[in-house]
């Protein structure tokens, strides 16, 4: 049985994508040597139903972003993260890396922008919870920008822990939803001493059965949210995580490739990280 699934289309390394660019067009090639480690399979993303995403997003949204030219891409995107959640909810992976294109955490029901057009993480927990394959989830947003459609699905859902790194502080009175600020000129250890302080410590008290990561690069030096992180930041954040899954949810882990365009850093931290979860 594997151990990590990475969901991946050919489709994502032929397009430029919104905001996030060609980034992807050396993949899988670049991931050859680790996808070769036993334990780690590589999983074509299948189209997400659009049965499923007319439970998150308005049918006459839904038509707009299905008839733009990203869709073919977006809605591989949300059905890799809906067949990597399941996969690692019915025990089949024990995680995952899933890579998306036009899809991610500014979709909401009825709008998008920057890039993500429809929501990933929506339609995967509303199939797990429609197959009762899982109950309390957390998610983690360490993409520069605020995850405003990834809150709007979940801001009155006490089951699910949202911890967002972006731009202003604010926590919901029962302290299921949160923004933690991050300045410019961050670096790696503070970052990752909030993510331990913010996240990582809520996450045990919440005691979800699985972590999604929005996981984003853009916050990488000289990219266009620059935080001052390194390139060698991103694996050392996943790394942790993975260490905080195995502590708190069994190790389910499903990371979603979110912001950056820097092309080098993404095939820099992508292979490491997919070497990190089947270690």
């Amino acid at each position: 049985m594997a151990r990590t699934g990475v969901f991946f289309h050919p489709i994502m390394a032929q397009g430029v994508w919104p905001i996030i660019g060609n980034k992807f067009e050396r993949f899988p090639e670049v991931m050859e040597e680790v996808l070769k480690l036993p334990g780690v399979e590589l999983i074509t993303a299948e189209p997400a139903s659009e049965e499923l995403l007319c439970k998150c997003h308005r049918p006459d949204y839904l038509q707009r972003v299905k008839a733009s030219w990203y869709w073919q891409g977006a809605v591989r995107a949300v059905g890799g993260c809906v067949q990597a959640s399941e996969m690692v909810a019915r025990g089949e992976l024990r995680n995952a890396l899933v890579f998306s294109v036009a899809a991610g955490h500014h979709a909401s029901a009825s709008s998008g922008w920057g890039g993500t057009y429809l929501a990933c993480i929506a339609p995967s927990v509303a199939n797990l919870r429609e197959k009762g394959l899982i109950g309390r989830v957390a998610i983690l947003d360490t993409d520069c920008h605020h995850g405003d459609g990834t809150r709007s699905f979940f801001l009155e859902d006490p089951e699910v822990l949202h911890v967002c790194f972006c731009h202003s502080d604010w926590v919901s009175p029962d302290g299921t939803k949160v923004d933690v600020a991050v300045p410019f000129s961050t670096g790696d250890e503070e970052y990752l001493r909030r993510v331990e302080q913010e996240f990582c410590s809520r996450a045990k008290d919440f005691g979800p059965a699985l972590i999604f990561h929005n996981f984003g690069h853009d916050t990488c030096d000289g990219d266009y949210g620059d935080r001052g992180l390194s390139p060698e930041f991103f694996p050392r954040l996943a790394e942790r995580i993975k260490e905080l899954a195995e502590e708190v949810s069994q190790g389910r882990y499903v990371i979603i490739t979110h912001g950056g365009a820097r092309k080098d850093v993404a095939e820099r931290i992508f292979p490491e990280i997919v070497r990190l979860l089947a270690s």
